[in-house]
């Protein structure tokens, strides 16, 4: 195992060198705070880091590939293990808390079918037709990419607007969580703890520059909400599936089979429900 890390590390040296780089420079920057007519916003050295790391690219800079830019991707989750791993430490320090807590750590999962309320109507009236289904239903991180795959098939419009979200949310997700939740907690509307089982979205990733920014605000939960939040996360990736499979993509098909005419109507344009509708009449009566 250390002999192909060795390997990777000296193919790829040159992901490590910007990665340890733009490490030291996002750190110098340190925390930003601004504060605005609806709040305060925070900006952390992570966001410098995605910030910056995206001038590297192949797209502007170009110092590094396509396959480096996949190869720095899958270190993700390799760079994330360590955080992770006290954040179980955490938990086990905290189990009394997360058994009393119980019940609402899985009923906020119900939560998250909320979104769907919001982002369905804007997507249709942004112009997307199926494409809002796979957009819509869930945060659409690894798992619901697999299951939209499996269930609409891999060239389906709705995959197509799984996927979409999926890349948008690796490359902006964690900044715009940072923005977001630093305005929601100057607002001092919720508790601290509610923000941090609220982060457990499942998506690592966020949920540490969620925690990371709540933490500024609250350095007193600090510790609880990292846990709660470590917990929440979990939950999500472990029941995510099941909400999606009977839930999310049942709902999200209903609500579109319902919203999609009257928003077509109002963008003049033809409604995709209403023809296939028409398509099934004309079937049945031949």
């Amino acid at each position: 195992m250390v002999r192909v890390f060795l390997q990777e590390a000296k193919k790829y040296w040159k992901v490590f060198l910007i990665a340890v780089i733009l490490m030291l420079i996002a750190d110098s920057i340190g925390p930003i705070s601004v504060t605005l007519p609806f709040g305060k916003v925070s900006m952390f050295p992570l966001i410098f880091a995605i910030i910056l790391g995206c001038l590297f690219g192949p797209d502007i800079l170009r110092i590094v590939d396509e396959e480096q830019c996949k190869f720095a991707g899958s270190m993700v989750m390799v760079v994330m293990a360590p955080y992770m791993v006290k954040m179980g430490i955490g938990a086990g320090h905290n189990l009394g808390q997360l058994i009393e807590l119980g019940p609402a750590l899985i009923l906020q999962e119900f939560g998250n079918l909320g979104t769907i309320f919001l982002t369905l109507p804007i997507a249709l009236l942004l112009g997307m037709k199926k494409e809002a289904i796979g957009a819509c239903y869930s945060i659409n991180r690894d798992v619901n990419l697999g299951l939209t795959t499996d269930v609409f098939g891999a060239e389906a419009a709705e995959t197509k607007g799984t996927f979409a979200v999926y890349i948008t949310g690796a490359v902006v997700g964690t900044v715009f969580a940072s923005f977001m939740v630093s305005i929601i907690a100057s607002l001092n509307v919720f508790h601290p703890l509610a923000l941090g089982m609220a982060a457990g979205v499942g998506s690592s990733s966020m949920m540490a520059a969620m925690t990371g920014t709540l933490s500024q605000f609250y350095p007193e939960y600090a510790e609880q909400m990292a846990v709660l939040a470590g917990a929440s996360d979990m939950l999500t990736g472990a029941d995510g599936l099941f909400m999606g499979v009977f839930i999310g993509i049942p709902l999200t098909k209903y609500l579109y089979r319902k919203l999609e005419p009257v928003i077509s109507k109002l963008r003049h344009e033809k409604s995709e429900v209403l023809q296939e509708m028409g398509g099934e009449k004309d079937e049945k009566q031949g």
